[in-house]
């Protein structure tokens, strides 16, 4: 059967459930938010005075409405989870109370349940995570596998670098992060990974060995052979897409190889700036992808541009992203209190990728998001977008947008509109042409275009910067030759 690649944008609890058949997947890494307290950025290229960074998620967690309407659906009906994973959330939540932890575990064991469904009996299950939750996750966990699967290892990553700041903690300075690593049942796939023998190494009787390596151990980047640290510290790696918590792909290598094969089906339903499905492209495996920020949806479609070319982009489906002009809607309603999420979506799909959003929810200075043009050899001008959802609209957001052009001194204002306004398109033309300094070209000032024309096929037709950073294009093979 030809399995297609599947991009889906929303989240992953409602994904899984509607979209995932039962017993599909060989193999599932997810990389989920693990409640560090903190929030983490994507980094843009530098295209001014300074580097522009989005918030990419928030992963500081309390006990909200959310929490509380799905402890009390849980409670009026335990047999949504199983026994056990009930028993554990209702005990945690007794000794700790209604807190963020536990709003986090309740979280995340909707989301194991489904991962637990969609795994294949043959299936393997990896959950990345640092020592904030490892060890309430790692129950959580046994709830669901250890009937008829089982724990099969704790992965220790060194993530190999120690900063200033950590330095000066009084504590042991924490320097890795824990992976775990379950079977649905006695039955899976695993294929056993070396690593290969540096070319001085002698065995202890002086002799060159003769296996295929050094087995890998459940540490990882511990030894002088066994080299993986954190993309973090690799100052001038190519495959950093400036996401904070991008992995580097020798480390999905690592589990995608060991367990699935070619042909296999891989998930992540975190898929963050989408490293495993890049991955599992490359090694030959079908991949399932999932993600509720389109910030890290438009960073993925455009690694896997780079990396793989354009006629890549057909092969895969893309679902979650509006269609039509009621779908639209809908993401603009849902937004509820993350409404930058209809934002994100409309200014990058018109940029091409080429904008990034203002993260602030409130008093943004009427700048919704940023994009920019060269001007000379040494100087970019800013494009900035507005992005208004009302269904009735007067020419005064028009003139507000021309003056915030003006008080930024930005070559062009792009008003993206929910509903189509042929009164705001008249009122822009009012405002003139920016003319480039380089080509001579003119191009309005002011610029209305509505969410239908978008959806149609219209991009912003402007030699704009590219401010995300691109993915590594190529990958040496055993001979040494370059493959695409």
């Amino acid at each position: 059967m030809n399995v297609k690649n599947q991009l889906y944008y929303g989240d992953n609890l409602e994904i899984m459930q509607k979209y995932i058949a039962d017993e599909s997947v060989d193999l599932c890494y997810i990389d989920p938010p693990f409640n560090s307290k903190r929030n983490y950025n994507m980094i843009y290229q530098n295209t001014g005075k300074e580097t522009a960074q989005v918030q990419a998620f928030v992963d500081t967690w309390r006990w909200d409405d959310m929490a509380a309407m799905s402890y009390q659906e849980l409670i009026d009906m335990p047999t949504l989870l199983p026994h056990k994973t009930y028993l554990f959330l209702k005990n945690m939540i007794d000794m700790f109370g209604k807190c963020e932890i536990t709003a986090y575990l309740l979280y995340m064991a909707f989301r194991i349940k489904e991962i637990y469904r969609v795994l294949k009996p043959t299936g393997s299950f990896y959950l990345h995570c640092d020592p904030t939750a490892s060890h309430y996750l790692k129950i959580l966990l046994d709830s669901f596998f250890c009937e008829k699967g089982d724990f099969r290892n704790e992965i220790i990553w060194r993530i190999g670098w120690v900063s200033g700041y950590k330095t000066k903690a009084n504590k042991l300075i924490r320097n890795h992060d824990v992976i775990l690593y379950y079977n649905k049942s006695g039955n899976f796939t695993f294929n056993k990974q070396y690593i290969q023998y540096d070319e001085n190494y002698v065995r202890r009787d002086g002799k060159k060995p003769t296996g295929e390596g050094i087995p890998l151990e459940d540490t990882w980047n511990c030894s002088e052979a066994d080299q993986l640290n954190s993309i973090a510290i690799m100052s001038f790696s190519k495959e950093k897409l400036g996401y904070d918590t991008q992995k580097p792909e020798a480390l999905l290598e690592r589990i995608v190889k060991a367990s699935s094969n070619e042909g296999d089906v891989v998930l992540d339903a975190f898929c963050g700036c989408g490293t495993t499905i890049a991955v599992a492209q490359r090694l030959n495996r079908k991949w399932i992808g999932v993600d509720i920020s389109y910030n890290a949806v438009s960073i993925i479609k455009k690694r896997m541009l780079d990396t793989f070319g354009k006629s890549f982009i057909s092969e895969f489906i893309e679902l979650g992203e509006p269609k039509d002009l009621e779908s639209a809607i809908q993401l603009a309603l849902r937004a509820g209190d993350n409404r930058k999420e209809f934002e994100k979506w409309s200014i990058a799909k018109y940029s091409n990728n080429r904008a990034f959003v203002n993260d602030k929810k409130g008093g943004d200075g009427g700048i919704d998001g940023t994009a920019y043009i060269n001007i000379d050899d040494t100087e970019n001008k800013k494009i900035l977008f507005s992005v208004k959802t009302g269904q009735k609209l007067t020419p005064s957001v028009v003139r507000d947008l021309a003056g915030v052009v003006e008080r930024e001194d930005a070559a062009i204002g792009i008003l993206i509109t929910l509903y189509p306004f042929d009164n705001l398109v008249r009122e822009a033309k009012k405002y003139g042409y920016f003319k480039h300094p380089l080509t001579g070209k003119q191009y309005e000032r002011i610029q209305v275009i509505d969410i239908v024309k978008i959806m149609e096929g219209a991009e912003l037709d402007l030699n704009m910067v590219d401010i995300l950073k691109t993915a590594e294009r190529k990958y040496k093979n055993k001979q040494g030759k370059l493959d695409v």
